[in-house]
Formats: C-alpha cells, structure tokens, sequence
C-alpha cells in the first residue's frame, strides 16, 4: 500500500510513521491492486484526530477518528476501515464486478464476528423542491434554517450544483459538483 503521511499542527516522528505503516499494511489483503492511502494527523482542540482516505481503482473508503492518544486513534481508525470493507465487500464485488477486490483473497481471510449485509435500502421519504441560484454562503445560512446537516443548490458564479454540509468538528464544507 502506498501510504502518503501528513501532519497538520503536530510533527510526523517515525515512532507515529511505523505505526501508520504497520497497521495500513494489514488492509492490503483486501484489495487485488495496490491501494493509496492518504492519512492525515492533527490536533484540534483537546483531540488526536485521523483523516484517512484509501482509494484503490473506483472505490474510495474513508474514516475520520478522534481521542486523546494519536495512537489509539490510527488504531481505531484502521478498525472502522477493516470494518467497512468487511460489511460491504459482498455489495462492493458485485458493483465494481471484482475489479478492486480479489474474491479469493477474501475467502480465505478469517472473520472472527458475523456483520449482517444490507441486502435492501429502503428509501421512507421523497422530496422535491426548486434549486434556485445562490451564494455558499446563503446556502449555509438556509441550511442552518432548515436544521440540517447539507443544502443541496446551485452556485450563482458557476451555475453549477454545489452541496454545503456541516462537518463534526462544527465548520462547513462545500462539494463543487461539475
């Protein structure tokens, strides 16, 4: 696996490097190509947090993990991406028709607890509404009106659709579709 390391407001010593390598490796039997990993450490407030995005040919799996020990966090983080893969490789293989995952590979990879797949989703509501142009900026400010986590609008400048959501950290993000 091919691991790119960043650290926002906190230094990568290679005690904190190793351990990033060691416990990604480990996720490298899942996958038939050699994946990219970007993992990210900061330190916000009084939290140790990890971003990690792992992409490998269409798929792209991603966790976001904070305590206090940065150490604990890569090691949770990994945990919820193994899990991830584990409760979705059957949806996954079917998808991407075994492109990413090798299905042998996986067969053969022990699973100490059952995970229940969702085999049907189930959409309860439907909604539609006009997509008037506006600013990310009024489009956050609607949101927040609305008491929801995104607002999906169309930029004003570009006029193309955008989707402003709220982030847990409690900042705003903004997804330029094009």
């Amino acid at each position: 696996m091919k691991i790119t390391m960043t650290g926002k407001q906190i230094e990568l010593t290679e005690a904190l490097k190793s351990r990033i390598t060691d416990r990604f490796k480990k996720l490298d039997r899942y996958f038939s190509k050699e994946p990219e990993a970007a993992v990210t450490l900061s330190v916000q407030r009084d939290k140790q947090v990890v971003e990690a995005t792992i992409y490998s040919g269409s798929l792209m799996v991603r966790v976001e993990e904070a305590t206090d020990d940065m150490y604990v966090s890569i090691d949770n983080a990994v945990d919820i991406l193994e899990r991830q893969l584990r409760k979705h490789k059957t949806r996954i293989e079917k998808k991407l028709k075994k492109e990413t995952f090798e299905a042998a590979a996986l067969e053969q990879i022990p699973f100490n607890e059952p995970i229940e797949e969702e085999t049907e989703f189930k959409i309860v509501r439907r909604k539609k509404f006009t997509n008037k142009p506006m600013s990310p900026e009024e489009a956050i400010l609607q949101m927040n009106l609305l008491g929801h986590q995104f607002y999906l609008f169309n930029n004003d400048e570009t006029g193309d659709p955008n989707l402003v959501y709220k982030r847990k950290t409690g900042d705003y993000g903004l997804i330029e579709l094009i």
